[in-house]
């Protein structure tokens, strides 16, 4: 025992490491939350929607990308629980030789040509007395956890990015249409101004100024057709379709879902952010990844052990008397590696001081985005009046210089500037109405697009660390 822990190589202190953010610091709270439901989409009426978002999970690369990376996850975790088992392997050799006549055969092996067979079982079990293959296989675990938090991930941002750039269409097929109803206006001011031309009451200057207002409407509109055409081209992409499909895309009607406002920040929020679940596996899977590498300085203890036959010649191998067998420990002692087991420790220390950090910005990150949307829905009513009243209140100035500029009462100017107001504030009430769908649907991805823990895993998940606790497990 002496001679073996002499033989350990000299393990160096490590740097404080890196503390696992707690829920409590940044403002989060044990507080009951309607969490979205894992086809939070559907809630909003759209069969079209609903068709999109369903082509998107059968066809989309990045989920592919996602499950193979899972798929790799799970062979890692196959390897690393090979370690802890013992392994078994047939062997048999067959070497044709000439036998030295100064070794160690006596006469008359010595000088002849003879066949040198071996047809064994092959027995090896590595005495785990430290824990490496077991933090090895724990590590592994960790990490095939953490892809499938990644899958997860990928869903929810598919499945947000799909509905966000659908809501984005609508929205474009909205302005489309306010903007049809304005070019009407102008043309209905236009004819007006013609009138007053032929009347004697206009110059050509404002028949000039209403043709001129009347073709940038249009421009307007046609940028509109545009902006529809790159949006059809971009939800058919996120479906992983071609053009075609997105061409057959047209203008619904939603249903807005009414939903209570958390009022504060839940504390299960990082359960059901994937990335954040995933972040955490992946700093378990860094710390595991320490105590296989301390483990590295201790003694190896590997037991083999071999059963079968051993023969000079082709005609005596399966004979009684050629069986053989044999059984022993394989020690290997860590005395001088040249720094190599230092320089692999303090790697995977700052490995999980690195995975630890990002575990910490994931949950900041996620935190930041839940408040920014719950202020937005938040003072989304109060903005609604407001622009509720603009509305009213510039279609009113509208139509009464347009009375008064019929009836030679009023100047071009006047209806101008009121027309100009008009399509400002009809194509802000189309935005805001449209913004209160993306606004419900930065919440639901934000909290996690419906993302659970699975049953089968909550057993073995890790629950977030305090400082201390971090910093004892790290080291």
């Amino acid at each position: 025992m002496c001679a073996i822990l002499a033989g350990c190589a000299p393990m160096h202190d490590g740097p404080t490491p890196t503390p696992r953010l707690d829920g409590a610091h940044v403002d989060l709270v044990d507080t009951a939350v309607t969490w979205p439901t894992d086809t939070w989409w559907t809630r909003y009426g759209d069969p079209q929607l609903n068709a999109l978002v369903e082509e998107a999970l059968r066809n989309s690369p990045s989920l592919s990308r996602a499950q193979a990376r899972l798929a790799q996850a799970n062979a890692a975790v196959g390897s690393a629980r090979s370690a802890l088992l013992p392994s078994v392997a047939a062997d048999y050799q067959l070497t044709r030789q000439r036998l030295s006549e100064n070794y160690i055969y006596p006469a008359p092996l010595a000088g002849s040509i003879t066949t040198d067979q071996r047809l064994a079982l092959d027995f090896s079990y590595e005495i785990d007395f430290w824990g490496k293959n077991r933090s090895a296989f724990d590590a592994a675990i960790a990490g095939q956890q953490a892809s499938a938090a990644d899958a997860q991930a990928a869903r929810v941002v598919l499945t947000g990015g799909v509905v966000q750039a659908y809501l984005n269409l609508q929205n474009a097929f909205a302005q489309h249409a306010v903007l049809t109803d304005i070019i009407k206006q102008n043309s209905e001011v236009l004819d007006i101004t013609r009138n007053r031309f032929t009347n004697g009451l206009d110059t050509q200057v404002e028949v000039r100024q209403a043709e001129s207002q009347l073709a940038a409407t249009r421009v307007e509109q046609t940028q509109a057709e545009t902006r529809i055409a790159q949006l059809r081209n971009q939800v058919a992409a996120l479906t992983g379709a071609g053009p075609s499909r997105g061409a057959s895309l047209m203008p619904a009607q939603l249903t807005r879902p009414a939903g209570v406002l958390p009022t504060q920040l839940p504390l299960e929020l990082l359960g059901r952010r994937p990335e954040i679940v995933a972040a955490r596996w992946r700093a378990e899977a860094a710390t595991k990844n320490i105590d296989v590498a301390k483990a590295l300085f201790f003694p190896n203890v590997d037991l083999t052990a071999f059963v079968g036959f051993q023969a000079l010649g082709l005609h005596n191998l399966l004979q009684g008397s050629s069986r053989a067998a044999g059984v022993g420990p394989a020690i290997t002692l860590p005395i001088f590696q040249g720094g190599a087991l230092n320089a692999n420790l303090a790697g995977q220390r700052a490995a999980a001081d690195e995975a630890t950090a990002d575990y910490n910005e994931a949950v900041v990150n996620a935190v930041n985005q839940v408040a920014d949307a719950l202020d937005a829905l938040r003072l989304l009513d109060r903005e609604r009046e407001a622009q509720t009243q603009a509305r009213t209140a510039i279609d009113a100035a509208y139509a009464l210089a347009r009375d008064r500029y019929r009836a030679g009462l009023g100047n071009y100017l006047v209806v101008l500037i009121a027309q100009n107001s008009v399509m400002t504030q009809a194509l802000r009430d189309t935005d805001l109405r449209m913004r209160a769908y993306l606004l419900d649907a930065q919440l639901a991805r934000a909290l996690g697009g419906g993302y659970t823990t699975p049953s089968s895993t909550s057993a073995t998940r890790p629950a977030p660390l305090s400082a201390d606790a971090s910093s004892a497990s790290a080291r």
